[in-house]
């Protein structure tokens, strides 16, 4: 897979949307914004309780998003103070991936992110609480003049995406789960931009046949006098919005007012836009998609969390492929940590040369039965290190693809750190 323009990878350095400094600039404030607020938090000795909050302000160009960003903290932290005397830990994000990923294991108490990131924290126990952004539609974008007129006749096609974790990229990748078919099948080459901006000129420089972008993106390339139309597109799902952990003490309607009370004090970004209430079914359309893992694995045998506990008994060593994070806040007992560094895309055919994971740790009898897991059938982790170590020749390979979110729901014993 090809980088575009400000890729997040090793890629082609496109400067045409925005100075290299400019970008390192405003991810600087943003680290230093991060770190004032954990500050703030630190010394609130006083304040009755203490939230964390997560904010991504989703695919944006970089002025748009510390925008974006900056108004949604202050009326987060002013909500927060306002309603509970808290003052809150508030933690910027880029990395879908990783906050998909915080969902699982809820390590926040308010996620403010987009759709596929909400959906996914409903899924483990969060509740929808409000949103004020237009709703998101990804549509597949050609030249007026292209023979291209629908998916089926992309295929072959050079495609544009945004970046892997992109809510565009998610549901894009669905509806071609929906047509039985993949990106890397049904395309002959990916060409992967940080900004979706860019994407407009990897058409015009015809490295580009068709590209993925959100409907307003499209809209406003269409509005400047550019010869585009749609081919195919997605339903609609909710913009940027707000989740609450339900174990916080403050309830979501409580949330929502004080949402609603300080967001008319943020100049400019919010407009006129007001406060939408969010509800579980506005997620029913995009809960079905993404990058749920295969239910089986060729040379792998899939167990629930009851024969996980059996096998250990008998004496097999599982796993725990996810991060140091999320270990510490709550892991399987027994379990080992062995990350595993997913760089590659999250589908059937990932290319493992683009992860790390280190099969040195694994035993030295390739007939010792092992288990992987990490964050349930959505995390790829423990479905790629249960291929890493087959084809390292371990016979007797256990994936337990429901993963610490099916033991906690299964009521299984428990260790933090």
């Amino acid at each position: 897979m090809k980088h575009f323009a400000g890729a997040t990878s090793q890629g082609e350095p496109f400067a045409l949307l925005g100075k290299r400094a400019q970008r390192c600039l405003i991810a600087a404030v943003l680290g230093l914004t991060a770190a004032a607020s954990m500050a703030a938090g630190l010394a609130a000795g006083a304040a009755t309780e203490s939230y964390s909050v997560l904010i991504n302000p989703g695919d944006e160009a970089e002025q748009s998003r510390f925008a974006t960003f900056s108004a949604w903290k202050t009326t987060v932290e002013q909500s927060l103070r306002s309603e509970r005397g808290a003052a809150p830990r508030v933690t910027p994000s880029t990395d879908v991936a990783a906050d998909l990923s915080a969902t699982r294991a809820r390590l926040f108490d308010v996620f403010v992110a987009p759709a596929h990131v909400i959906g996914s924290a409903m899924r483990y126990g969060y509740v929808p609480v409000a949103s004020v952004e237009k709703p998101v539609q990804a549509v597949l974008v050609a030249f007026n003049s292209s023979q291209v007129s629908n998916l089926e006749s992309a295929a072959g096609k050079r495609l544009g995406l945004p970046q892997q974790d992109s809510v565009v990229t998610y549901l894009l990748r669905g509806e071609l789960n929906a047509a039985n078919t993949t990106v890397k099948r049904h395309f002959s080459s990916v060409v992967e931009s940080r900004y979706q901006d860019a994407l407009l000129i990897c058409l015009q420089i015809k490295r580009c046949d068709v590209v993925a972008v959100e409907r307003s993106v499209f809209d406003r390339w269409v509005a400047a006098g550019e010869p585009l139309k749609v081919v195919m597109q997605s339903k609609a799902v909710p913009g940027l919005g707000v989740a609450l952990k339900p174990a916080s003490t403050l309830t979501p309607d409580a949330l929502r007012v004080a949402l609603s009370k300080n967001l008319a004090t943020i100049p400019g970004i919010f407009g006129a836009q007001k406060l939408q209430p969010l509800v579980a079914k506005d997620f029913d359309y995009v809960a079905t998609l993404g990058y749920f893992t295969p239910r089986s694995l060729a040379g792998a045998t899939v167990v629930d969390a009851a024969a996980v506990a059996q096998l250990q008994k008998a004496g097999a060593l599982l796993f725990d492929t996810r991060n140091d994070a999320e270990f510490k806040a709550g892991h399987i007992v027994g379990a080992s940590l062995l990350p595993y560094g997913e760089k590659s895309a999250k589908d059937a055919d990932f290319k493992a040369a683009d992860d790390s994971f280190d099969i040195s740790k694994l035993p030295a009898n390739k007939a010792t039965p092992l288990v992987f897991a990490c964050n349930g059938a959505e995390c790829w982790k423990s479905f790629k290190a249960s291929q890493a170590a087959l084809k390292a020749g371990y016979s007797k390979v256990y994936w337990f693809r429901g993963g610490f979110p099916e033991w906690r729901s299964a009521n299984l014993p428990i260790a933090t750190q």
